[in-house]
């Protein structure tokens, strides 16, 4: 191909892709393939007009803002070759630097006037950016009104801490950048996730008048952190004779505890730290001479897909599990990976036999990105098992990947809900299997795990839950490998869990879409067990039914749901569609529920009080905790309290267990309280267990956690 046509070809893929990532928060390719495209075109065409654009102007029908400061982007770099360039060449051999983690988010600028947040906006194309202030104005640590009354252009990056990514949004979107984007730019709440999960960084200020006479950057960010009241990102100041080799080193620091940063990041940013100097360095059109974001060597590799298996959930999910040539990624032999859904597999468009790209960021499972054409036999050459052992499979036939129509473990027929596959069978051998095994890990029951669990089935000592306080010391003590004390101690867990409270009984079912804290949320809606069951049959109520409740609302529009769901959407968290869930799996299992009322003791669920002695504070969790952290949570939202899961100058409390790290030291550098979980229990003043310890004297805390089978 001619250059001439290969420049356009690059210049029409870059403006594409630039738009998907900027104005519609789906990228199709990754960031690695977006800079070769970006590196190619520079190499063949240097002056390409597109290579001095920021990014795309914002949708037309958007809200547009002029940006006084353009937010330009910056250099890249990925090698050491690169920072030794930037110190010696590109910034005439300055002497001290500073550098901030390049956190993967979204860029913001927060317009500040008299201290009182006036408009937040998107970085767009540098010029001019989209005014997202009402969703800005609901991420929990920008500040509406600033600790001095200043005029001034906050520019920062907002993101998604980590482990609220997991425990909410794993399933929602593959990675949280595009949450951050989505969430800052909806509408009409339509977005992925809230803004309210986000958190503002903050990487530099601009003063419209009176600046601070300040001689350095850092200076600057110790003022935004200290006085003005802003969380700066991280960051370190290099002043020293060995500079490069310095920035070099930190680099491979960070890849070393990038996994364990709280943030997702994709690099370094590192700046000059002196201002005059930036000031006579000045700037290109695309970006400032004075600055460099250095990426990491993307976690990418190559495979080969060999088959695609598919397998039930405890929820009843059918998913697509990938089995692939052996490929390290990250440090890590991959074998496996989910394709996730149906979905997913449609939109990959893969074939048996093709070259996939597999990527692996941070700590995250790794998932496969996108095909890369059919394969050959030599791209399974060289490769090794996790075991050191010689992979030698011969290049599988080229096939499409079927859908089953019919479940892997029952065969009884699936239907497709959206993304999903569904098997709708109760009694399917793979949902009841992990269901059983479901119930023990949430409830914390030491010594019945997967392989036990499986014995029982096989034996047909249990076909269901409640089987399981069915069974007898001789019944046990006659299995394999099972003498009299790991019998007792079976049937001593399951003597713990005979008294739960109502919310905590609603999780452990693993009912679809309901973890611990919505289970606690229709326990306390429902009170008891018996409203509960009476939730269910009213909430079957149709319009012909007296129970439906009234039939329109104060503007005489007609209710499309009764009475029993619509009293449920009033829970904070609770839809409609989260609502004929609960109800569907409730009505699906009433035999269930009824025969374990006959086996355990089920508590009313609490009403949360109004107020509490938490009310108006923010909690934020690290270390190792003695109870199970959703339910510490649970406790200090049941007392009025809020979780965040960053530390910043506004949080109330860091609660810190064992072992506690980077958040312990930034909470201390902050000034910011640290308590135990004894004197949270203090401050609530109450233990969280009182209601189930006179039954239960030596009930351990019990709160389930995250795990999940599907």
């Amino acid at each position: 191909m001619a250059d001439g046509a290969r420049i356009q070809q690059l210049a029409d893929a870059v403006r594409y892709h630039r738009e998907l990532y900027y104005n519609h928060s789906a990228p199709e390719i990754t960031d690695a393939e977006f800079d070769a495209l970006w590196d190619e075109l520079k190499t063949l065409d240097p002056h390409h007009e597109i290579l001095h654009q920021v990014g795309p102007e914002p949708l037309p029908g958007t809200a547009k803002v002029e940006h006084m400061f353009p937010m330009r982007s910056l250099d890249k770099g990925t090698s050491g070759e690169d920072i030794i360039h930037f110190v010696s060449q590109s910034t005439s051999g300055g002497t001290r630097y500073l550098a901030q983690p390049k956190l993967d988010g979204s860029a913001l600028s927060l317009e500040y006037v008299a201290g009182n947040l006036h408009r937040a906006a998107t970085r767009g194309s540098g010029e001019r950016g989209e005014d997202v202030t009402l969703n800005a104005k609901l991420v929990a640590n920008i500040p509406l009104r600033l600790n001095i009354p200043v005029d001034c252009h906050v520019r920062g990056e907002v993101v998604m801490p980590l482990e609220v990514f997991e425990e909410k949004y794993r399933d929602v979107s593959p990675n949280p950048r595009n949450l951050c984007s989505g969430a800052l730019r909806q509408k009409y709440g339509d977005g992925k996730a809230d803004a309210s999960d986000l958190v503002f960084c903050a990487y530099d200020v601009k003063f419209v008048n009176n600046s601070p006479q300040l001689r350095y950057d850092s200076e600057l960010l110790d003022m935004l952190k200290n006085t003005i009241g802003i969380e700066p990102a991280p960051w370190k100041v290099f002043d020293s004779e060995s500079i490069s080799k310095e920035m070099i080193s930190y680099t491979e620091e960070w890849s070393l505890k990038r996994a364990d940063f709280e943030f997702e990041i994709d690099g370094i940013v590192f700046k000059l730290d002196n201002l005059e100097q930036r000031e006579r360095l000045g700037s290109t059109a695309h970006h400032p001479r004075w600055a460099l974001a250095w990426k990491f060597p993307p976690e990418e590799a190559t495979s080969v897909l060999l088959e695609v298996n598919w397998q039930t959930g405890r929820t009843g999910v059918v998913t697509p599990v990938a089995r692939i040539a052996p490929q390290m990624v990250g440090g890590v032999t991959v074998e496996h990976t989910t394709l996730h859904n149906v979905g997913e597999v449609e939109r990959l468009d893969l074939q048996i036999g093709d070259k996939v790209l597999i990527v692996r960021r941070g700590d995250v499972i790794p998932k496969i990105e996108s095909g890369l054409g059919p394969a050959n036999q030599t791209d399974l050459e060289g490769r090794f098992h996790a075991d050191g052992t010689p992979f030698e499979e011969k290049m599988p036939t080229s096939l499409a990947i079927e859908i089953p129509p019919q479940c892997p473990a029952c065969e009884g027929q699936l239907e497709v809900d959206g993304a999903f596959l569904r098997c709708h069978d109760l009694m399917c051998d793979a949902r009841t299997s992990r269901s059983i095994l479901y119930w023990c890990r949430a409830l914390e029951m030491d010594g019945i795990g997967e392989k036990l669990v499986e014995q029982l089935l096989d034996q047909e000592l249990i076909t269901s839950i409640p089987d399981l306080f069915r069974l007898q010391q001789a019944q046990l003590e006659n299995m394999e490998r099972m003498g009299e004390k790991s019998a007792l101690n079976v049937l001593n867990e399951l003597s713990k869990v005979k008294t739960l409270r109502l919310g905590k009984f609603l999780h452990a079912l693993g009912l679809p879409g309901i973890g611990p804290e919505l289970a606690t949320s229709v326990a306390q809606h429902c009170g008891n067990f018996d409203s509960l069951l009476q939730w269910v049959q009213d909430a079957f109520a149709s319009r012909e039914d007296e129970n439906f409740g009234p039939l329109v609302d104060a503007k005489d529009k007609q209710y499309s749901e009764n009475q029993a769901i619509r009293s449920l959407c009033e829970v904070e968290g609770i839809g409609s569609k989260v609502a004929v869930q609960v109800r569907d799996g409730l009505s699906k299992r009433k035999a269930m529920l009824l025969d374990l009322a006959t086996h355990i003791t089920i508590l009313d669920e609490p009403k949360p009080a109004s107020g509490g002695p938490l009310d108006g504070m923010t909690f934020c969790l690290t270390g190792t905790l003695q109870r199970p952290r959703k339910e510490v949570q649970q406790s200090i939202k049941s007392a009025g309290g809020k979780v965040v899961g960053s530390v910043s100058s506004q949080l109330s409390v860091l609660l810190a267990g064992e072992k506690a790290g980077s958040k312990l030291a930034k909470a201390e550098s902050l000034g910011v309280q640290v308590w135990s979980e004894q004197q949270l229990e203090d401050a609530i003043g109450q233990s969280p267990q009182s209601q189930e310890s006179a039954s239960q004297p030596e009930k351990k805390g019990g709160q389930p956690s995250l795990f999940d089978f599907n």
